[in-house]
């Protein structure tokens, strides 16, 4: 079966997602997030990428980028995995990959839905009843993105930044949307969005890939879809 086309664009957010393998932990101790999270940072600058939103979890990722370059977060992917894969197959004894196969990733339309989908990705920890609040969970954005806490690894994404010209009213601005809950239409469209790698946004914006590309993108399929946090 011919693998599913990746759609890049430059500086267009990519929501990126990778599971371990059957579901299997891919961090086991606190220095295995940190040493990820080291990796991910020399492979940001390497590749010239913007990260605007990311959370560890215990048996996958998730990670909302921009580039310059339409191969560079395929680049920084690809970077990352080789110093992680052996780095645990020696701390635990493992061999193989411990990915399951290719990440996944799709396109989001910035306007629409970055804020929704920086928000499903530091919401995670919670969904997944590991804690009640996403400041309690260490290992993602929030802290950076909702309470100002400085983080080397990210970077504001113009939408993100039009909620406050002032710095301290933007984080509380943002912070303040996790009072209400996710719309559920928004929810399913970032999951179905990710699961089958289609491009999220408005029919302009799926037409604007289609141009960019010189292909058509084909559409969500309708439904609900597995849950998936």
């Amino acid at each position: 079966m011919p693998r599913k086309p990746r759609f890049f664009l430059p500086h267009v957010p990519n929501h990126v997602v990778q599971r371990g393998k059957n579901r299997s932990p891919v961090f086991f101790e606190s220095t295995d997030y940190y040493f990820y999270l080291d990796k991910l940072r020399e492979a940001l600058l390497k590749y010239d990428v913007a990260l605007h939103s990311y959370v560890l979890m215990t048996n996958h990722i998730h990670l909302l980028m921009s580039a310059k370059d339409k191969t560079a977060i395929s680049l920084l992917m690809q970077y990352v995995g080789r110093f992680y894969v052996p780095y645990i197959n020696h701390k635990y004894q493992f061999s193989g990959s411990i990915w399951e196969g290719r990440f996944k990733s799709n396109l989001i339309e910035s306007e629409r839905y970055l804020l929704a989908c920086m928000r499903y990705i530091e919401e995670n920890p919670v969904r997944a009843n590991m804690v009640n609040s996403a400041k309690e969970y260490l290992f993602s954005s929030f802290h950076s993105n909702a309470l100002g806490q400085k983080n080397v690894l990210i970077t504001e994404h113009e939408v993100f930044m039009r909620l406050s010209d002032d710095k301290d009213k933007r984080h509380l601005f943002y912070s303040q949307l996790f009072n209400q809950e996710l719309d559920d239409d928004a929810l399913s469209q970032i999951r179905l969005g990710y699961q089958s790698g289609t491009p999220i946004g408005s029919r302009a914006f799926k037409t604007e890939i289609e141009s960019a590309i010189g292909r058509k993108i084909g559409k969500l399929q309708r439904g609900r879809p597995k849950y998936l946090p």
